[in-house]
């Protein structure tokens, strides 16, 4: 069937369920999100389940946009919705607890953390990152309490549902783990959002195809897609130098994302389909500092092959 209204899920002609036209419909405002470092760690830094992190992640624990770890959490959260309300006066604001594992505590230090965002009238929904491994079910209990107060998103970070690539890039959990953790989470209030990272080293097309079909059939409320950027001062920034992989092009990478949003379903909301590398430490691949550009590619390939997200879900 053609393609005869590219408005459903956007205000802005994408062709895909958009993150901006859920957060205005939903809360019927312009809202930004306020990124934050509560400085926790990770299971997969201090020998809980591995060493040394995933191979892709840096010192800041895919943070380095969040608050300034020497301030605390609400100074960071003022200076963040200070620079927000300079581009956009009357956002609504979302406290995004980014950088590291932000369930790798006791409880009481997660109630310390979150009870005071959930209390404040200018925050709308808190977004917390974490791992399918760090969970626990007192933890998924609290976070389903916060639910009656605020609008509450866990992230989590599968990257790819290919155990083999998850040792490949020493994630330090397995696919079973991850939907074990959903089938969890979707017993719950909480939204689900999940990351996948293209161009994990030597996956197939056909592989990261797989990856977004899986998810396709999960209870999740939205995805982000992002191509791997390698780091400096990262593990896997040693093995490209020693051992360098096939990294996707900008046209290759915009044809997985746009076969990727036709096997998900048109509900699912799209959070993001390029990410951020910090240009300074970014070894490659560097068009993805172009994320204007990426985007605006992404939009007319899809008019050009009159296709949509969800025109392959099954």
């Amino acid at each position: 069937m053609p393609y005869n209204n590219p408005f459903i899920y956007s205000d802005d002609n994408k062709r895909y369920h958009t993150w901006n036209y859920y957060l205005k419909h939903h809360f019927h405002q312009k809202v930004c999100k306020v990124p934050l470092n509560a400085n926790f760690s990770c299971p997969n830094r201090d020998g809980t389940c591995g060493v040394g992190g995933c191979t892709f992640c840096g010192s800041l624990g895919s943070g380095e946009f969040a608050g300034d770890i020497h301030k605390d959490l609400m100074q960071q959260f003022e200076d963040g919705k200070a620079m927000m309300h300079r581009k956009w006066p009357n956002a609504g604001l979302i406290a995004y607890f980014q950088a590291y594992t932000n369930t790798y505590a006791p409880l009481h230090v997660l109630k310390d953390t979150f009870d005071p965002f959930v209390e404040r009238d200018d925050i709308l929904a808190i977004s917390i990152a974490t791992r399918a491994d760090c969970l626990e079910d007192d933890t998924i209990a609290y976070l389903q309490s916060l639910t009656k107060k605020k609008e509450i998103w866990v992230e989590l970070g599968l990257q790819s549902v290919h155990d083999e690539t998850a040792k490949r890039v020493n994630r330090g959990h397995t696919y079973a783990q991850f939907v074990s953790c959903i089938e969890k989470l979707a017993k719950t209030d909480i939204k689900i959002a999940v990351h996948l990272i293209n161009s994990l080293p030597y996956e197939t097309k056909d592989e990261m195809l797989e990856s977004a079909d899986r998810i396709a059939h999960l209870p999740i409320h939205a995805v982000k897609i992002h191509m791997l950027h390698i780091m400096e001062n990262t593990k896997m920034a040693k093995e490209y130098e020693q051992h360098p992989f096939p990294v996707l092009s900008k046209e290759e990478y915009i044809d997985i994302v746009i076969s990727q949003l036709e096997l998900l379903p048109k509900e699912m909301i799209i959070q993001r389909l390029t990410g951020d590398g910090v240009k300074e430490h970014l070894i490659t691949p560097e068009w993805t500092l172009k994320k204007v550009v990426v985007l605006n590619d992404i939009d007319k390939e899809m008019v050009r092959r009159d296709t949509w997200q969800g025109k392959r879900y099954r």
